[in-house]
């Protein structure tokens, strides 16, 4: 894989077991890794950092940006109490990929946030966030059941860059409680569960930015959002093949 593109990958930073050790530990679910991997690059894991300012530096020598999902982003950067529902604050994650999202667009480094990742995206930008989606729908169906990924149904909008890579409709695996709620500045919509959450944002007029809401790492069957992510880094077409997850339309 000699010259191919490297990839950042925020990570979690959690007390971790292994063999005889139980200590803190930077870990990321090999799922991440594999997925970039699978794409064509070179997956670099990024451990939250304490010490400000490394952003720039550190993202100069990277081709693109992937924000992990992981816990609850902190109710106080969206100028919002905590729920009851809401996790507990890491806020030494949430510091670390703020400042590496804000640099990476300041630099137009293609960034694909997932899940968390597509949260972070939207509050860096100013939006916020629904902190528990069953009290907001009624249901419980984005997250059935701790770690179990949900297949779901989403609509993408058509002529968006997500709708390129994956058509106007698709399959796909979730597990989430929050969502997007008022959007962030210059973010565009571009994917709804048939609930109306917003399932995925774009930011227009960037080489790639693009958050989703579910979790494609989890789905190696359907590699063509991490595709099209290294195909930009790499210069080349964002559409390997043709669709093959796409669901047939169905009346309402």
């Amino acid at each position: 894989m000699s010259g191919a593109p490297l990839v950042g990958i925020t990570s979690y930073l959690e007390q971790a077991a292994w063999g005889v050790w139980q200590q803190p530990a930077a870990l990321i679910p090999q799922l991440y890794v594999d997925a970039v991997t699978a794409a064509g690059a070179v997956p670099v894991l990024l451990p939250p950092q304490p010490v400000r300012g490394l952003a720039c530096g550190l993202l100069d020598r990277l081709d693109g940006l992937v924000l992990a999902g992981g816990p609850d982003v902190a109710p106080d950067r969206y100028d919002t109490e905590p729920d009851p529902h809401t996790g507990a604050p890491h806020r030494e994650r949430d510091a670390w990929e703020f400042e590496l999202l804000r640099a990476a667009l300041a630099a137009d480094l293609p960034v694909l946030g997932v899940c968390r990742g597509m949260q972070v995206l939207n509050v860096a930008l100013g939006g916020d966030l629904v902190q528990h989606l069953p009290d907001r729908i009624g249901e419980q169906g984005h997250q059935v059941a701790p770690a179990t990924f949900n297949r779901r149904p989403v609509r993408v909008s058509r002529g968006s860059r997500l709708g390129a890579i994956l058509g106007e409709r698709t399959e796909v695996l979730c597990y989430h409680h929050q969502a997007v709620d008022r959007i962030g500045a210059g973010l565009r919509p571009v994917a709804w569960s048939a609930d109306g959450t917003v399932e995925a944002l774009e930011l227009p007029g960037a080489r790639f930015a693009l958050g989703v809401q579910w979790h494609p790492e989890a789905d190696p069957a359907d590699p063509r959002l991490f595709r099209s992510f290294v195909d930009t880094l790499t210069g080349t077409s964002g559409l390997r093949g043709t669709s093959t997850n796409t669901l047939e339309e169905k009346s309402a």
